[in-house]
């Protein structure tokens, strides 16, 4: 419809004919050079990036308010994802828009590589919800479709880093509360394959549930946090 607007003579047409590729073609190694340009990580240069994190977020990634996640030990492809999707739009919250708008590719990985760098500090569980949430976190729940959590998670809750699981253990009840519950009332963080997998599951919980898997995550943690070294 715009070329029809435009004076019909054969000159506008050639120069947009070629001008289309000669874009595209500049466009293409700039992208690439873009991209290659990221580094891993650096945990020290996200320490500097990651100060302003730490109002909400704790300066370590241990949050002291609940409705706050903690970032501790969380895998660092993770972070990089939903700071992806917070500045894509993808993923809804005002705050964490407005922070991750800023934030370069590199700054991403920097800061989710420092927060990776640090040990959860351990909660605990409401021992009157445990067994149920044991079971779920578990076994799931066959006869309503339900998988384990730990199938994906791991037993441990430490979440499996190459498939962007993340990290549940010693998260607070409260903020895992408030998650699923969105999960189950209808909200996703995407349209992909990846980003379905929980709001499915979550429509299949009831409350109780909710509650029983939330404070059993917070009380999860192993004895030893870091991965023993092999020995020769």
């Amino acid at each position: 419809m715009a070329q029809e607007a435009q004076p019909k003579t054969d000159a506008p047409a050639a120069a947009a004919t070629v001008a289309g590729p000669a874009n595209a073609a500049s466009a293409a190694p700039a992208a690439v050079a873009a991209e290659a340009a990221v580094k891993p990580g650096d945990a020290t240069a996200g320490q500097a990036r990651a100060a302003v994190c730490g109002a909400c977020h704790g300066m370590d990634g241990n949050s002291s308010d609940a409705q706050y996640p903690k970032l501790a030990g969380q895998n660092e492809q993770y972070i990089v994802r939903q700071l992806t999707s917070f500045k894509s739009g993808k993923r809804q919250n005002p705050i964490m828009m407005g922070m991750a708008s800023t934030l370069s590719s590199q700054d991403m990985r920097d800061v989710a590589a420092y927060f990776s760098s640090k040990t959860p500090l351990p909660g605990v569980a409401d021992q009157a919800l445990v067994e149920r949430g044991q079971t779920l976190f578990r076994e799931g729940d066959a006869t309503r479709g339900i998988p384990a959590c730990m199938a994906c998670h791991s037993i441990d809750g430490r979440g499996n880093p190459g498939a962007m699981y993340p990290q549940l253990t010693s998260q607070h009840a409260q903020y895992v509360q408030a998650t699923l519950k969105a999960w189950h009332d209808g909200t996703t963080w995407g349209d992909d394959a990846h980003a379905q997998i929980m709001p499915a599951i979550a429509k299949k919980l009831d409350s109780a549930d909710i509650a029983a898997l939330a404070s059993y995550v917070e009380g999860l943690h192993s004895a030893d946090p870091q991965p023993v070294a092999a020995t020769p």
